[in-house]
Parts: structure tokens; C-alpha cells; sequence
């Protein structure tokens, strides 16, 4: 009974996606370090890590599938909240150099150093300890969405204003973390990691860690997200994305269910820049960018809006798409292809590729009944 409730909130896509992430959880680090590397199987340590970014895209895209594809919310500054999950941890990595670094300081980072600072801002406090950055990589995104949601949301912003002022927002963010009296690194940012909880952040073993634990946290993003949108609340997002005032007029309090699933989403934005930055090695100011909140909005387009597994997909399928196009001679050309890789799905795919092929297998099931001429009332 328990396991027949389960299974029935996801479809044939999210079944899939479910059972190729566990596969790909499993076998990538497995092979990583126990298959020998003259094997065809062996998967090299930078695949690992190339694939184990575009996961934490894949997290993001999710995030943002949620509030705009089930709440009609479009966010161009959820870059904000994956770039503030990055700088939490990478402030608890920083920290946890200690007298390793360039100046041999216990307490400072080099660049604090380099700048003259005589001691630690009272914000890097308690960032030598995991729980309170872990803490804050999901309370500072979240945070953030919450005041400007209660702000925003309670001021009937909607459409294409609230999307302007999200924009702006990642902007003045990416303007003030550049600001090398921030106290966040300037323009260079953080980087020369050394150990996260006591394991050397380069080591092989670790990294498969890391990688493992980015396909668990995409897993339980999804069944999260799942979750929300199949349940009643899920049904108002829907309700509100396709009908605001009508679901005001009914009785609803609008404001208080954006707030939420904007607050959730920017949680989960927040952890994938947690998982992004160990794996990737660095976190500066142009992860603020708004160009990357609009790539992730065409991430989301080309999988499919409203699906969670296309969101997932599309971000993994056009990073793939980036890593090939942005090296050798295709490289000038590839902001050209992303434009148009975003207007064929739009006018061709209007729903995305999962979407379509989720219309595509509706119409299959339904084909059988037809035929035998059995009314679509009673299917």
C-alpha cells in the first residue's frame, strides 16, 4: 500500500530519471576508483567532475522549474542564490586552511592578508565549523528570497517587473561581492581549497565522495520537488500560475504560497552552489552574473517547464552542449548557438523535450482505446 502510494506520484519520466541517477550515483565514482584505467569502462577524474557540475546545474534547474514552471514565477536571479550557497562553503573551506595558506596566518585568509585586514569580519564567524555552513548555505539564499519575496509578492509584482527586479537584484549583488572591502575576495574570489571535513579536497576519493553525494542531493531535490507539486499545494501553484486572480478571488492567500516555494527553491539553488564549489574549486563575483540566471531560465525551457525531469535534463544537455561548442574553433560562436538552440525549442518544442515526449506517449496510451472506440469519457 505504502509503496503503490509512492510509485503513483511519479510518472514514466520521473521513474526513469530516478533509476538512471541512482545508476550514475553508483557506478561513475565505483568506476572511478576501482576500474583500472586501461579499461573502457574506467571513467576519467575529470569526467567525474565535469559530469558532477553539470548535476549541481541540474539541482539549480529544478529550483527554478518550481517556481516558474509550476508557479508562473520568472526568476532571472536564482545565479544569486547558487552563487551565495557557493561563497558559505567556500568561506568554511577557506577557513579550514589555516596556516597552510601564502602568509601562514591561522585565523586570515591570504587575500585578507594581502589587504591589510588585522582581523576576521564577525560574518566569518562560526564558518570554521560544517553544521553552521551547512546552516547558512540554505539559510542565506533562503533568507534573502524570503525578504524579497515578502516584499515583492505582497506588492502584486508580477510578470515581467518581478523578473527585472530579480535581475537587478543578482546584479547589485555582483557589483557589491566585486567590492574588495566586502570582505568576500574581490575580484578573484575564493579558491585554494585544501581539506573539506578533514579529507583533502583533491584527492581522488574524495572527489568520488563529492560526486556521489551531488547525485543523492539531485535525487532527494527531485523527490522533494515531486512531492510538493503533486500534492494540494502543488495544485494551487499550478492554480496560481495559470490564474492569479482567480485563485485570489477564491480565497486563497496568494502571497503566502509564492513565498514559500520562492523560499524552498532558493534553498535548494543554495546547496547546488554548496556542491558546485568543492568540485569545481573556486567561487568569485561571475557567478553573480545575470547571464548565468538566463542560461539557467533556457536550461529549463529546452528540457521542459513544468516537468521537473526536463529541467534536469535541459541543464545537463546544454552544459554538455557548452563544453563541446566552447573549444576550438566553434568557441566565438557559441552564445549564437544558445540563442538558437532557445528559439528553435520555443517555436518548435514549445513545451520542451520532455514535455513533448510526455504529450507524445499520453496520445500512445490512448491510442489503444480509441481504436476500439471506447469515449474518452470513460478512459
Amino acid at each position: 500500500m505504502i509503496t503503490k502510494a509512492i510509485v503513483s506520484r511519479f510518472d514514466g519520466m520521473g521513474l526513469i530519471f530516478l533509476g538512471v541517477m541512482a545508476v550514475v550515483a553508483i557506478f561513475v565514482p565505483l568506476s572511478n576508483l576501482f576500474i583500472p584505467e586501461s579499461s573502457f569502462l574506467h571513467v576519467p577524474t575529470y569526467v567525474m567532475a565535469l559530469v558532477g557540475k553539470y548535476l549541481c546545474y541540474a539541482i539549480l534547474a529544478i529550483s527554478l522549474d518550481l517556481v516558474w514552471g509550476y508557479c508562473g514565477i520568472l526568476s532571472l536571479g536564482h545565479g544569486a542564490f547558487f552563487a551565495l550557497g557557493g561563497y558559505a562553503m567556500g568561506m568554511y573551506l577557506m577557513r579550514q586552511i589555516g596556516s597552510r595558506g601564502v602568509y601562514a596566518n591561522p585565523t586570515l585568509p591570504d587575500f585578507m592578508v594581502f589587504l591589510n585586514w588585522k582581523e576576521l569580519p564577525w560574518f566569518w564567524y562560526g564558518f570554521d565549523k560544517f553544521p553552521f555552513a551547512f546552516l547558512m548555505v540554505l539559510f542565506v539564499p533562503g533568507l534573502l528570497a524570503f525578504v524579497f519575496g515578502w516584499l515583492a509578492f505582497r506588492s502584486r509584482v508580477t510578470g515581467v517587473y518581478l523578473s527585472i527586479i530579480t535581475q537587478a537584484m543578482t546584479y547589485a549583488l555582483l557589483l557589491a561581492f566585486f567590492r574588495n572591502d566586502m570582505g568576500f575576495g574581490g575580484n578573484n574570489g575564493l579558491t585554494d581549497f585544501k581539506d573539506i571535513l578533514g579529507f583533502n579536497v583533491q584527492a581522488q576519493g574524495t572527489r568520488a565522495t563529492l560526486f556521489f553525494l551531488t547525485a543523492l542531493t539531485l535525487i532527494l531535490v527531485y523527490l522533494i520537488g515531486r512531492w510538493m507539486v503533486t500534492t494540494s499545494f502543488g495544485k494551487v501553484l499550478v492554480a496560481i500560475r495559470d490564474a492569479e486572480s482567480r485563485t485570489r478571488f477564491l480565497g486563497y492567500r496568494v502571497e503566502h504560497f509564492k513565498l514559500l516555494v520562492f523560499t524552498v527553491s532558493a534553498a535548494m539553488a543554495g546547496l547546488a552552489g554548496a556542491l558546485y564549489v568543492p568540485q569545481v574549486g573556486i567561487i568569485n563575483p561571475s557567478e553573480f552574473s545575470p547571464a548565468n540566471s538566463i542560461e539557467a531560465v533556457i536550461w529549463v525551457a529546452v528540457g521542459g517547464r513544468g516537468t521537473l525531469v526536463g529541467a534536469a535534463v535541459g541543464a545537463v544537455l546544454v552544459n554538455f552542449m557548452k563544453s563541446v561548442f566552447t573549444t576550438g574553433l566553434l568557441a566565438p560562436y557559441w552564445l549564437f548557438l544558445l540563442g538558437a538552440i532557445f528559439i528553435g525549442v520555443t517555436l518548435a518544442l514549445p513545451k520542451g523535450i520532455v514535455g513533448t515526449l510526455n504529450d507524445l506517449a499520453g496520445k500512445w496510451r490512448r491510442r489503444p482505446a480509441q481504436e476500439a472506440g471506447v469515449p474518452r469519457l470513460a478512459e
